[in-house]
């Protein structure tokens, strides 16, 4: 059973599961930004970094559909991608402040464990700077290097975008490229991908809200074999991704 309504304030019931309006997008047009902005469209080279995945698939860490949620679901709880998602976090607030985030921008490039990570989140953030030009309605220092979360909520912030909005959608961003590379490293099947896009979420959802509560002091990795991974890629003999 499908009801839905033509007002946008009215609730949408789909097969008996209740669907409220999603009240922090402030307008289409915020919607609108947000994926184009993390769609694979935007020019900042995602999907040449797998994060130290294709190492994990490498070395049978991470070998079907099942040991890539775990994967994923640590980093997302309780690794690199949390600390990712507090840094934007921060980020947001401070960009509302009228502020230029250089404290946390030089916290989180302090906080890359290993040689790839640190050119996988500055390259991606100077890139995002970069090309969003059209959208930065500020702008009050020169494009610089810049951690790709802090680059993220800076301009969601100056565009108006509500800060747990802007969170879900980058660590869907974040995690749909993560998927995506590993669907051709283990290889997965599309169909895979899609259901692990599925099952993440709800907890996408979760780590959106605890993040935008949080604070800097909430930043911590116990993700320790993820770091590995990461560092011993830089040596792979033959590898296909940046990271």
């Amino acid at each position: 059973m499908i009801t839905m309504a033509m007002n946008m304030n009215t609730m949408i019931t789909v097969t008996g599961i209740t669907i409220t309006p999603m009240t922090d997008f402030r307008s289409n047009t915020a919607l609108v930004r947000l994926m184009t902005w993390l769609s694979p469209a935007f020019p900042v080279g995602a999907f040449s970094y797998s994060h130290g995945i294709e190492h994990a698939v490498h070395g049978g860490l991470i070998h079907n559909k099942d040991t890539l949620h775990a994967w994923l679901t640590d980093l997302l709880h309780r690794g690199s991608i949390w600390n990712d998602a507090v840094l934007f976090a921060a980020s947001w607030q401070d960009a509302t402040e009228g502020n230029t985030c250089q404290y946390i921008a030089a916290l989180g490039e302090a906080m890359a464990g290993s040689k790839e990570r640190h050119m996988e989140t500055m390259l991606q953030g100077t890139a995002f700077l970069q090309a969003i030009g059209p959208w930065d309605v500020i702008s009050p220092e020169p494009v610089s290097e810049v951690p790709y979360p802090v680059a993220v909520a800076m301009i969601s912030a100056r565009n108006g975008i509500a800060l747990e909005a802007g969170l879900a959608a980058f660590l869907h961003a974040v995690l749909s490229n993560l998927i995506q590379g590993a669907v051709r490293l283990v290889p997965l099947g599309q169909t895979h991908g899609v259901a692990l896009m599925a099952a993440m979420e709800q907890p996408i959802l979760t780590v959106a809200q605890r993040a935008a509560a949080s604070c800097l002091d909430d930043l911590g990795s116990t993700a320790i074999l993820s770091d590995i991974m990461a560092m011993q890629h830089e040596t792979q003999y033959s590898r296909i991704f940046r990271s």
